[in-house]
């Protein structure tokens, strides 16, 4: 084509033809997630991960963005999306896309992984496969262990349908009273705060004549076995399994409320029980009475519920990650030390005999040029948790200053920053509480290093601070220098060990 021509050719950037929709995007994103369960080259171990990181995403995709797009078709909202695709369309679509979706996901568990399992001496059977020792074994386990943390609550004209929790996995139970026939309908909630696979002990671990690494059955089963513990004198006339995602996203009207903390709190505390469902996760067996039933009370329409044949919940397949297997396991990668901060032995202290390496001077270091460091290949805790660390002790430190978007559950970072604030240094941490799904775990932290002494500072009103930065302010000769540490992963040791990032 001449110059000319092409001079005359104009493209209309408004076309939705040249505009993916952001929903769709990000699902074929976790499509690969998928794809790499579905890659035989994976260890086994590995690819039961990438399973349950595949429903890890669903749950927050549902929790967030299929949330916010039903809250637009409820107030009959009408965005100008690029693409063209109405709420309405792309709920449609996500639909359309995820029923394929979710359906390979459970029969690659069912007929590839599972018996795969089986074949390196991990067990996970339905309850009826257990023999009658196994079984009398889980009945007693249930009666000590399970029972007591147990709450059914029935439903009729005095018992309103209880409120369940977000990403809550429950029992649907219908009972019926030998003497009156009447039927009632309960449910009991699978306890979180118990594992969810219940393991048997070793001399109880054989299936089929051979002896096994692991064997147990879901929660869920166990406690559907024992239903004449809760319901005694009553015909269990059967159980079924569900499971709730609700909307849990939400706005804080910054200019609105004096302290951003306490509004944060507050619609945490909604998160769990107030969102409105926006997917109902149900077992293709459960009868059709009962679908109905639990769909009017939650409010849910057909588009929003999902059958599954096989174990709700795969994001707790990640259980099986910890077994020692390490023959199907991906072998355990071990950092490198940055060549510059690689540890140096002190022949200036004096005692020749009992030389040892230890860190090098990372002020010193960074005095002669910059460092590049490239997690996970090069070490987090060599770098970046030692130049904080360092700072947190050296006498003529004066000011660290942080930002803390996500960090770990047992942060050395934190601990860091209290120890400087305990040393008598300015500590200052901007801690960001809008960090989604981590909004409680930084509250806690914040108000640690408040307690310690570090003046917090929670996010700036009107944005969301993502950036990753630490300042070292420190006297030296009677001037101050300035250290700084920029990066594009977040201040978390264990995240560091995962992701790629640069510092």
């Amino acid at each position: 084509m001449s110059g000319p021509d092409l001079a005359e050719r104009t493209i209309d950037l408004d076309d939705p033809q040249y505009y993916f929709n952001r929903e769709l995007s990000w699902l074929r994103f976790n499509d690969r997630v998928l794809h790499e369960a579905f890659d035989e080259r994976t260890p086994l171990l590995e690819r039961l991960k990438f399973l349950a990181i595949f429903s890890s995403n669903l749950d927050e995709f549902f929790m967030v963005r299929v949330a916010g797009i039903m809250e637009q078709i409820q107030a009959d909202a009408h965005p100008q999306n690029p693409d063209a695709l109405t709420p309405k369309q792309q709920l449609a679509a996500i639909r359309e896309h995820l029923a394929d979706k979710v359906l390979q996901q459970h029969q690659l568990f069912e007929h590839e992984l599972r018996p795969a399992l089986m074949d390196h001496g991990v067990c996970l059977l339905a309850y009826g496969q257990l023999n009658r020792q196994q079984q009398s074994y889980l009945k007693d386990f249930f009666e000590r262990h399970i029972f007591p943390v147990l709450t059914p609550l029935s439903v009729d004209p005095a018992h309103p349908f209880p409120r369940m929790s977000n990403l809550s996995l429950n029992l649907a139970v219908r009972v019926r009273d030998p003497e009156t026939g009447i039927e009632k309908f309960a449910r009991i909630k699978v306890p979180n705060s118990l594992p969810r696979f219940v393991g048997l002990p070793e001399d109880l671990c054989h299936h089929q004549g051979r002896s096994c690494l692991w064997l147990g059955v879901p929660l869920e089963q166990v406690m559907a076995e024992n239903l004449d513990y809760l319901f005694p004198g009553m015909a269990i006339e059967g159980s079924h399994v569900f499971r709730i995602t609700r909307d849990a996203d939400f706005t804080v009207r910054e200019d609105e409320g004096d302290d951003l903390l306490l509004a944060i709190e507050q619609e945490i505390s909604k998160r769990r029980l107030e969102g409105s469902v926006c997917r109902l996760e149900i077992r293709g067996s459960m009868p059709v009475d009962l679908r109905q039933g639990i769909q009017q009370e939650l409010q849910v329409s057909d588009s929003e519920i999902y059958e599954v044949d096989g174990l709700l919940d795969l994001e707790d397949l990640f259980f099986f990650a910890s077994l020692p297997l390490p023959e199907i396991q991906d072998q355990p990668w071990k950092a490198v030390t940055p060549p510059r901060l690689k540890p140096v032995i002190d022949l200036e202290s004096g005692d020749r005999g009992s030389l040892t390496e230890q860190a090098p001077d990372i002020f010193a270091v960074l005095r002669q040029g910059d460092v590049m460091m490239h997690h996970p290949y090069e070490s987090f805790p060599e770098s970046v948790e030692e130049f904080i660390s360092q700072a947190a002790h050296d006498p003529d430190v004066l000011a660290i200053k942080i930002t803390l978007y996500r960090t770990s559950g047992d942060s050395p970072i934190v601990k860091a920053l209290i120890r400087a604030a305990e040393n008598r240094k300015q500590v200052v941490a901007l801690v960001e509480l809008k960090a989604r799904f981590d909004e409680e775990n930084n509250i806690v932290w914040a108000k640690q290093l408040e307690d310690a002494g570090v003046h917090v500072v929670y996010g700036v009103v009107g944005l969301k601070t993502h950036t990753k930065t630490m300042l070292v302010v420190r006297e030296e000769r009677n001037h101050i220098r300035r250290y700084v540490h920029i990066g594009t992963g977040n201040y978390n040791p264990k995240t560091a060990r995962l992701y790629t990032d640069l510092g």
